[in-house]
């Protein structure tokens, strides 16, 4: 069973602004009853710009409903711009979290909101079509929407986009498409680190910065597949000490993740004299 915030449970029991503005200016409206969650979401916009009132019609769970609700509330009184930088963790947060599960009812009320500014701006909403290829034929998630999750959340796994998009939460078919976007996203934000040069010694700042960049890019998503991640304890010059956290904390193998994969790495992309030291905190 999921634990909700008090919050979510509010704006469950209690939601506000549900129902149609009947002279609306604009209208959102993304999901379908096939896929299980739907919204439909209303704006009233005066001359000056400012969203004066917003509503919401939702066919989904006590989440898809609280996320619709909150962004109502979250809308008024924003100019449209304002209202434009609304995003899915501005919903989320709004709401004291929303279980890992559910977070793709804050992505629908994203979603909707974009529809329902294009809408205003006269701009045809953008179809699946459009959107790119389906990948999820179960939810009808494309390619497209599935990368920019990745992006906009930092995923790293198929069970993140699944918690995301629902993409990948039927069949199962398409995990392997979905792990290829996830890599082919992951190619292209990395930030390339440069190579070490043999002719003066490194500073100890310099390594500090690259060992911690190719932690968070590069070895921390790795970890993450498995439900593991690590932590950087403390740099001394070439000694580089961590702690393991989630699936990798406690595990008899830990260290030989410490050494064949973090020491292994650091000294590929960082400093070939780094000794990796595992920590237990």
């Amino acid at each position: 069973m999921w634990e909700y915030t008090d919050k979510v449970k509010e704006f469950f029991l209690n939601p506000k602004n549900a129902g149609e503005i009947s002279d609306a200016d604009a209208v959102g409206e993304v999901g379908s009853l096939a896929c299980g969650d739907a919204l439909k979401l209303f704006l009233k916009v005066d001359d000056s710009g400012v969203i004066q009132d917003a509503s919401f019609q939702t066919f989904g769970c006590a989440s898809a409903i609280a996320s619709s609700s909150v962004l109502t509330e979250l809308l008024k009184g924003k100019t449209v711009d304002e209202a434009s930088r609304i995003t899915n963790k501005d919903i989320a947060r709004e709401l004291g979290g929303l279980p890992k599960e559910k977070m793709h009812c804050s992505v629908m009320g994203q979603q909707a909101l974009e529809a329902a500014l294009k809408n205003l701006r006269g701009e045809e909403a953008a179809t699946r079509d459009l959107e790119g290829e389906v990948v999820c034929e179960c939810f009808g998630v494309t390619d497209e929407e599935i990368k920019r999750a990745i992006r906009d959340n930092n995923l790293t796994s198929v069970e993140d986009v699944t918690h995301y998009t629902k993409a990948g939460g039927g069949c199962e078919d398409c995990h392997a498409e979905i792990e290829k976007l996830l890599d082919q996203v992951r190619s292209q934000t990395l930030t390339p680190v440069e190579p070490v040069s043999e002719e003066r010694p490194m500073t100890n700042i310099k390594r500090m910065q690259l060992v911690t960049r190719v932690v968070d890019e590069e070895i921390r998503p790795s970890l993450h597949k498995d439900g593991g991640d690590i932590e950087l304890v403390d740099i001394e010059g070439p000694k580089v000490m961590v702690s393991f956290r989630g699936a990798c904390a406690g595990c008899p193998s830990s260290h030989l993740t410490a050494k064949e994969v973090v020491e292994k790495k650091l000294k590929e992309r960082v400093d070939s004299q780094i000794q990796v030291e595992e920590v237990r905190l």
